[in-house]
């Protein structure tokens, strides 16, 4: 059985087309659409992070106001960019979503993807390592964040405090159990998703992956799962891990639908370059319900995930995204094995 949620980048635009007009808007009708998909029986709802940008940025604020509005789907991120995060603030507001939620978080994170600024991380406080390159500092933040989120305590006490500590080491507080095994590493390629793997992570793949071996982008990320579980059983790890994938699909169920997206019928992937290198992206699917069925039939990496985000153009409005999700859980997604 799959799950079935949103994933939204939460821009906005001054421009009258936009129903998302400020930073304001944006957020607000981010609670507004986690709430009417959990209405309408949709299992997640996802938010892209971006920084310097007309995007949604900080998301634990907005993770726990929707935790607090809803009290079934899960909630999360797709994807921090871990070169911006101090590993135990980030532990610390996660845990407080997470409690909020009731253990439905549900965090996205990566090495980051091209920015709007140039090293932008360094605004923020953080250089790499002598000898590293701003990778490998998103990867040891993400391993230091990993080792906090265990609960084990590692912070020598004051022995005279202001409140009274309980014996031994101290952790950050506060603790949300089980929030370590429902972190995601968004992997663009087949060997950082071995890399996830290997350090316990569930692997979240998008719709674009950073490389191009010349099969349609569906198999390529087939592939990438199957070595994701494969170094997965190979690390010995005691748990099934989680896969989700991300497809941008528009069922054309009206003339407002065919006016939005009936030009997107034909899409086709793209090969293009992304941080200087070769870049796989995959097609758009609009049409009528009974062909995006036969089509996400063909499509190998939807039916190796357990999970499906689909991104949505939020700057549409609450009412149409709901209307959109509406539609492809009640036309499109019984085909795909939901429910």
């Amino acid at each position: 059985m799959k799950k079935i949620g949103f994933l939204s980048f939460g821009h906005w635009s001054p421009s009258p087309h936009s129903q998302a007009r400020s930073a304001s808007d944006a957020i607000l009708q981010s609670i507004e659409l986690a709430v009417a998909v959990e209405e309408l029986g949709a299992d997640g709802a996802y938010f892209r992070v971006h920084h310097f940008a007309n995007q949604l940025s900080a998301p634990f604020p907005l993770l726990a106001a929707i935790g607090a509005r809803t009290s079934r789907i899960e909630i999360g991120t797709g994807v921090i960019d871990m070169r911006y995060e101090n590993p135990l603030y980030m532990a610390e507001d996660a845990g407080v979503a997470d409690l909020v939620s009731g253990g439905r978080l549900q965090l996205g994170i990566s090495r980051g993807s091209p920015e709007q600024v140039v090293d932008g991380f360094r605004y923020f406080g953080h250089e790499p390592a002598e000898g590293e390159d701003h990778a490998a500092m998103a990867r040891e933040h993400t391993r230091r964040f990993l080792e906090v989120l265990t609960g084990e305590g590692f912070a020598t006490p004051n022995p005279r405090p202001m409140f009274p500590n309980p014996p031994g080491l101290l952790r950050v507080e506060p603790h949300a159990p089980g929030l370590s095994e429902r972190i995601w590493w968004g992997a663009g390629s087949r060997q950082t998703a071995e890399w996830a793997a290997t350090h316990g992570m569930n692997l979240m793949s998008s719709t674009l992956l950073t490389e191009d071996t010349g099969v349609p982008f569906h198999q390529l990320q087939a592939e990438q799962i199957r070595r994701f579980r494969s170094a997965w059983r190979s690390a010995g790890h005691p748990r099934e891990p989680r896969v989700s994938v991300s497809r941008s699909i528009f069922p054309i169920v009206s003339d407002l639908d065919r006016a939005y997206f009936g030009r997107d019928v034909a899409s086709a992937d793209q090969v293009g370059h992304l941080d200087g290198g070769t870049a796989r992206f995959g097609k758009t699917y609009a049409g009528e319900p009974d062909q995006l069925v036969r089509a996400r039939a063909e499509d190998e990496a939807v039916a190796a995930a357990d999970t499906l985000l689909l991104t949505i153009p939020n700057q549409l409005g609450v009412d149409y995204n709901a209307h959109l999700m509406e539609s492809v859980l009640r036309d499109v997604a019984p085909g795909l094995g939901w429910r």
